[in-house]
């Protein structure tokens, strides 16, 4: 059994990752300012800490075996307009923590990274190797973020493991989206099925893709949890490994559309609307590394799986 702390613990991801590592055994203190994250979604178990990244050397000792960091804001429209939040509370707040890291000698760190650093990738599915060139702040910050780890690592030796996700979705035993505002496909699209939504418009219909709108790679929640333990134990002192994690294997907007409505039983309507700057045609993951350095693979691949657990948890809020 160890002790970690979980940096934005109340939020969506960092939920699941809190309620996997409870459930392994460990002691897990959740530090979270509950700027978008939910008090109410902080399992039962965890210690709960209401304050800032930047502030997490008033609670780091070096007691802790290590350091899952979730606390960032991630709305790509928001970070176009308004970058300096972003990157005061997503990088500034990362080297606060990484210098609260070294002062109280806690040496591991898992980070929630993002697939946007590869911006509009040329091809699919995408390897760490790939150009990094995103193209908002929100993918600029968690850039930087890495480098900033790398860096760490080099100098004093910390043990680092990035994971970058692509979609992530579904649910896990009363812990799922519950964004505001939302802008994930999945639970928008739920949100018509509710009646909460009217209609959900689909942004361009004329990809090169199969059916003409965008494929993308969706992960289960829970099996990216599994992951995040993974990688405490494959980090290594004075390496940063980064990693892709996803299904490598894409679905269509149409395709969630299509799934949404056989397993809910309700009409989902579309409205077409023009593509949106930067929407790739098609952005999936290779997560060879996963496998091959975590010994992580997706349980959980299925889309009517991932949907059905997410509708289960819209419905309970809803009720």
């Amino acid at each position: 059994m160890s002790r970690y702390l979980v940096t934005g613990g109340a939020g969506y991801i960092g939920s699941v990752v809190t309620h996997h590592l409870l459930s392994a055994g460990h002691e897990v203190t959740v530090l979270d300012n509950l700027s978008t994250g939910f008090r109410a979604a902080v399992p039962e178990g965890a210690d709960f800490i209401e304050g800032d990244v930047r502030e997490a050397a008033d609670w780091l000792d070096p007691t802790y075996a290590g350091v899952l960091h979730f606390a960032a804001f991630s709305q790509v429209g928001e970070s176009v307009q308004h970058p300096e939040k972003y990157w005061e509370n997503n990088t500034a707040g990362t080297m606060a923590l990484l210098a609260a890291m070294r002062s109280h000698q806690v040496r591991t760190l898992v980070f929630s990274s993002t697939a946007a650093v590869y911006g509009e990738p040329a091809r699919t599915p995408v390897t760490e190797t790939d150009p990094t060139t995103p193209t908002n702040p929100y993918g600029a910050t968690k850039l930087a973020v890495d480098h900033m780890i790398s860096g760490e690592a080099a100098a004093h030796g910390l043990a680092a493991v990035s994971l970058r996700y692509f979609n992530v979705a579904g649910a896990y035993r009363g812990f799922g989206e519950r964004h505001d505002p939302e802008s994930h496909l999945i639970p928008l699209v739920l949100g018509v099925a509710l009646g909460t939504r009217a209609s959900i418009s689909v942004y361009g219909d004329d990809y090169p893709t199969p059916d003409g709108t965008c494929v993308r790679d969706y992960i289960h929640v829970a099996d990216l949890a599994e992951a995040h333990l993974l990688a405490l134990g494959a980090a290594a002192p004075g390496e940063h490994l980064i990693c892709n994690l996803g299904n490598g294997q894409g679905f269509s907007v149409r395709e969630v559309i299509d799934a949404v409505r056989e397993i809910t039983g309700h009409p989902v309507p579309v409205v077409p609307a023009p593509r949106r700057p930067g929407d790739p045609a098609a952005l999936v993951a290779s997560a060879t590394l996963a496998r091959e350095r975590l010994g992580w693979t997706p349980k959980r691949s299925d889309l009517t799986g991932i949907i059905t657990d997410a509708w289960e948890f819209a419905r309970g809020r809803a009720s």
